[in-house]
């Protein structure tokens, strides 16, 4: 397993890690262990989660009871800031919603301390320095090692680094957005600002819930128990004539040169800059052997320029 590091100030994690959204949420606790060995067993030692995946709390709580005495060897990360109840008083990122998230995903998953903690999105509601002081205090209070943000825009990132550069706080070292052959809008403005201030790309939704595994045939039903079967609004989004039209075109890119489309949509995402490690999540075993073979090919000069007329 190939390792890199996350952003200029993070730890060293795995190229390909592993997305828990499906654990107790499509997937139960055995099936979950299942993934998760596999996973560590292959060299994975970026382990993504939220507080709100699995119906709220059911992955973090799976990874508790999961990881025991090998928490120590996985760079464990997971989010706050989505909405936990219906209330509207469990979400956002003021001071004192993060001090109570914080302390309940720590118990969730069985640690003293998370090593990645992410805000889930920008909350428009709370300055940034209020956001970024209390993730300090998390880090002086040794409970967060490392912050990254996900979903902020170019201008969101760059008012958080100044604010955190003047104040001398600790500031984000990634941000997780989606990225993929089929989702590259983050080039125009987000991926250049991470370049230049030396943080690291999670990209999730690396295979378009799908789409890029080639599982998705145009005019054929969609696979039952599949990500799209299951999600109507991302099947809503991602299942539209030119997503299938680049689909069928990046396949027979990866055919002509002796690959699969799995592994041109991984191998893309690991010559990409910033690339810290890609996200990819998994329901079986195989899913996970597979995303782990798939970032083998190195794709040359010509090959990058071909796929951006493809895919641009």
């Amino acid at each position: 397993m190939q390792t890199r590091k996350l952003g200029a100030t993070g730890p060293e994690v795995s190229l390909v890690g592993l997305g828990t959204n499906n654990f107790g949420g499509l997937i139960d606790l055995d099936a979950s262990r299942l993934v998760l060995d596999k996973a560590l067993d292959l060299g994975i030692t970026l382990i993504d989660t939220a507080d709100v995946y699995g119906n709220k709390g059911g992955s973090e709580e799976i990874l508790g009871k999961l990881l025991g005495p090998r928490r120590k060897d996985v760079v464990l990360a997971t989010k706050f800031g989505l909405p936990m109840d219906q209330s509207g008083k469990r979400q956002g990122a003021t001071r004192r919603y993060i001090v109570q998230a914080v302390e309940a995903s720590l118990k969730r998953l069985n640690t003293d301390w998370i090593d990645l903690y992410q805000m889930h999105r920008p909350d428009a509601a709370t300055p940034i320095e209020e956001t970024l002081r209390a993730l300090d205090d998390l880090k002086q209070a040794g409970k967060v090692r490392a912050i990254g943000c996900s979903n902020l825009s170019a201008v969101q990132l760059e008012d958080a680094l100044a604010v955190a550069q003047r104040l001398g706080l600790m500031s984000f070292t990634c941000c997780q957005d989606e990225y993929s052959l089929l989702a590259r809008k983050l080039e125009k403005g987000l991926l250049p600002a991470m370049s230049e201030h030396g943080l690291g790309l999670l990209p999730y939704f690396p295979l378009a819930s799908g789409l890029l595994t080639g599982k998705y045939k145009s005019g054929a039903p969609l696979p039952a128990g599949s990500r799209l079967a299951n999600s109507p609004r991302h099947a809503n989004r991602l299942l539209n004539a030119r997503n299938l039209q680049t689909v069928n075109l990046l396949d027979d890119f990866a055919t002509k040169r002796g690959h699969k489309l799995l592994e041109l949509a991984m191998s893309w995402l690991a010559s990409r800059p910033c690339m810290a490690s890609i996200i990819a999540g998994a329901t079986r075993p195989q899913q996970v052997e597979q995303n782990v073979a798939a970032v083998g090919w190195t794709l040359s000069p010509a090959d990058l320029v071909e796929i951006d007329r493809l895919t641009l």
